[in-house]
This record gives structure tokens, sequence and C-alpha cells, in this order.
């Protein structure tokens, strides 16, 4: 196992690798950016070092600054979190050239399935069924082409990158040249990669992915997947594990096809496959996410495995002493985000006054929030996770309401009131719901 680990990010999943590595006897580096001075992470670890302001180019995605730190401080690895230079194969193939392990897979698997039209291909040759679309497009025209051939309605989407930017759904043929133009320039300008293709629009539709942890021996399991259907302009608001929407033979086609993609790219670490699922019951691959997942807790409540510790692991070159036919899922777990925003979803920002954190039996709450602590306006606007586990899904929902209503965060707005109205919808509560669940939420009042 590494002796040192520098942890190349921010917030709750700073402190989540931190206190991993606590637990694993493991020396931990914070890197921290003006505004995060006082921040939990920055307390919590074994040293830290500011590596610039407070805009994320200045510190967080600063390849420079952290690898300086890094090289500096003796550290032998780095953690990069979610976001930031998670999915970075620049950054990975840095990190080797200097001699630092990087926890996650190599950059030449980040880059190949990072590119999203390239990530289609390779599932196509690794048998996994893909969503109907076109190869990267060339321009304008062929978009109107391309179009044509598909079918309305399709998606248009960046190949590079996440987080919902670079997407747009066309619904007309007189739309298309402005939303591929639109998506290219997006794209372009958040991920400087302005490369896009398309997709054919499934509706309704299912947002399901498949956890996966992989060894540098080739080892590969599947720990469970999650349902992750609840979103908002594309970013996910709550997930769920396992599905209420798929049946048993979907579910083991599902994480066979997982298996065998990344076993076929040489992943190693953990990851996710997602899919696009329909409810006449197939299925087809959207992406790999090729680092550690906002989510993961939910697969850590029912397989009872800490992921963050297997990540390390694998990294370092453990293989994995378990196989698949060892791996259980045991009852139901949810998952709220818990975002700094008012109820016109724009963001918030200030000092924590008041908090209270719910208690009891199986509930967690993963945050780097402290009574005092301040919310910069920099970051993404996730102030924590909040987790439940229970036998059924039933009671995991009645759980998580319980817990909502405890939460008690006063400083700055935060959408805990939005989650109780999701869990209280009818279509939620029936387990059928789609991706189009919140926008039937909203026409609700």
């Amino acid at each position: 196992m590494f002796e040192k680990i520098l942890v190349a990010n921010r917030g709750e999943i700073a402190v989540r690798v931190i206190r991993a590595c606590k637990e694993m006897g493991v020396k931990t580096v914070a890197v921290y950016s003006t505004a995060d001075a006082g921040a939990f992470h920055v307390q919590i670890a074994d040293e830290a070092y500011c590596i610039g302001g407070p805009r994320p180019q200045e510190s967080y995605l600063n390849m420079d600054a952290i690898l300086t730190v890094a090289l500096e401080s003796g550290a032998v690895a780095i953690h990069p979190g979610y976001g930031f230079l998670s999915e970075s194969a620049e950054f990975a193939r840095r990190c080797r050239e200097c001699g630092i392990a990087f926890v996650g897979p190599s950059p030449e698997v980040i880059e190949r399935m990072g590119d999203k039209d390239e990530a289609r291909r390779t599932a196509r040759e690794a048998k996994v069924p893909i969503v109907e679309g076109s190869d990267l497009l060339v321009d304008a025209d062929d978009a109107e082409k391309q179009a044509a051939r598909i079918g309305f309605p399709l998606l248009i989407k960046a190949r590079a990158g996440g987080g919902g930017r670079g997407i747009r759904k066309v619904s007309d043929p007189s739309e298309v040249r402005a939303a591929y133009l639109a998506a290219s320039s997006e794209a372009e300008a958040a991920f400087g990669d302005g490369g896009c293709y398309m997709e054919r629009f499934i509706h309704p539709a299912h947002h399901v992915e498949v956890q996966i942890l992989a060894d540098q021996a080739g080892n590969v399991v599947s720990l469970g997947e999650r349902e992750c259907s609840v979103q908002r302009h594309n970013q996910k608001l709550l997930e769920e594990s396992p599905s209420p929407s798929i049946t048993q033979e979907v579910r083991e086609h599902m994480h066979e096809a997982a298996r065998n993609l990344a076993r076929a790219v040489g992943y190693v670490g953990v990851g996710t496959i997602e899919y696009l699922y329909s409810d006449d019951g197939t299925f087809a691959f959207m992406e790999m996410n090729t680092r550690l997942q906002v989510e993961h807790p939910v697969t850590e409540m029912v397989t009872g495995l800490d992921l963050v510790k297997w990540h390390l692991r694998v990294a370092s070159g453990a293989e994995l002493p378990f196989t698949q036919d060892d791996v259980h899922v045991s009852g139901h777990a949810i998952e709220c985000r818990i975002n700094a925003e008012t109820p016109e979803f724009l963001p918030s920002c200030g000092r924590i006054n008041t908090l209270h954190v719910p208690g009891g039996p199986w509930v967690r709450f993963d945050t780097a929030l402290f009574q005092g602590a301040e919310v910069p306006p920099f970051y993404d606007s996730m102030l924590g996770k909040l987790i439940v586990s229970s036998p059924s899904r039933e009671e995991a929902i009645r759980k998580m309401r319980s817990a909502l209503g405890e939460l008690v965060i006063e400083g700055v707005e935060e959408n805990s009131e939005l989650q109780l109205d999701i869990l209280s919808n009818p279509e939620f509560v029936s387990g059928i719901y789609h991706t189009d669940l919140m926008e039937h939420l909203y026409a609700e009042g």
C-alpha cells in the first residue's frame, strides 16, 4: 500500500478519501485554494499546501502546482476524487512521467473511454449494445445529413467532458444546425473540445449504471447497479440501488456486458458503465465514467464494501481476494444530493451558521460542512450526500424522508425540500419512473 497520498480535490470527496487513508494507516497531503484555507479537508490531512487562487484553473486544475506539491511532499500517489482532473488523461500521463501513481485507470484507457465517440466504437467491438447514432460529426452540414438518417427526436452530445454540458435535444430538422453549433460551442468552452456526435433520443427511458471494480491482474467484478433517473438538466439529484425498474434477467445481462467492456479495455480501478434502459426490456451503452462516482456510497451501503479503500488497494497493485460469486447485494439504499441552491435553482453561498446532521442506524451524511464553514461561490454547489439503507425500498424511502426532516443547514439555501417532494411523488414511489420525472414534478407545481 502507498505510504503517502496526495488528494487532488476538495469538499466532501477530499474528506472521504482522507478518512479512508487514515483508517488504512496512509499519510495524506491536502491541497487547497485561497478560498478553501479553512476547509475541513485541510484541517484533517497530515499536511496541507495552498496551490493557488479561488478559481479552479488557478488551483484544483493547476497540474504544475499539484505535481510540485506531490514531489516536494514525498507523496507517491495522487487520488483525484471526481470532477476536476479525475478524468484527465493528460494529468494521469504527467503523474506517470513524474513517477507518481495515479489512482485510476491508465491515461490510454481514460483517453479511449473519455472520448465518447471512441467509447461507442469500443463498446460495439465488445458486443455491448449501443444507442443508434453517428460517429463524430464533421460540421453542421454533416449534422443535418446524419440527423435525417437517424430520425427525430435525437440528442447532439459532446464527445468530451460531462455534467450535462454540450448536450442538445433536437425534435425537428429545422433545429439541427443551430443545436449542433450551440452544443459544439459549449463543449469547446467547457472542455476545450468542440467535437460532437448524435444519438437517437430514447423516451421514456431509465438511466441505469453498473459499478465496476478491476485490478491489475485482469480480475473484474460488478458491484450491483444504481438507478440514476432523477435528473434535472442532465444532472443527477437522487440515486438508488438496486434499480427498481429492471428484471433479474436484464440485470444479469447488463452486468455481464459491463464486465466484458471493462476487460476489453484493460480497465483498472473503480468506474461505471452507464446505460439507457427502455420499458421493453432493452438497454444500450451510453458512456463509461473512468473514476470514482459521486454516488458510490449507495453501492457501499448494499454491498458492505468500501470502494475508496479498494480503489487505493488495486491502484497499489493488490489483487481482488473475491470473485463475482462472492458479491452480494442486500437491502435497498437511496442517496439524495444536498445542493446549495435557491428554489429557483440559483447557486447559494455564505457561512454555515447552524448545522444538524441526522443520525440513526444506516444513515450517513458525506460532507465537508461544519458550523462556521464557508460555502464559496467558485465550485460545484453540492454541500453533501445524505444516504440511507433499509431492508426494503419502501422502508428506505421512509427512512430518507425522516432523515431529510432532521437535516438542518442554515446560512445558505439548500434543496432538501425538493428532495422531499421527489420522495413523496407517486411516480417515484411506484418505482417505475423515467428520466423525465422532474419535468412531471414541475408540471404539478
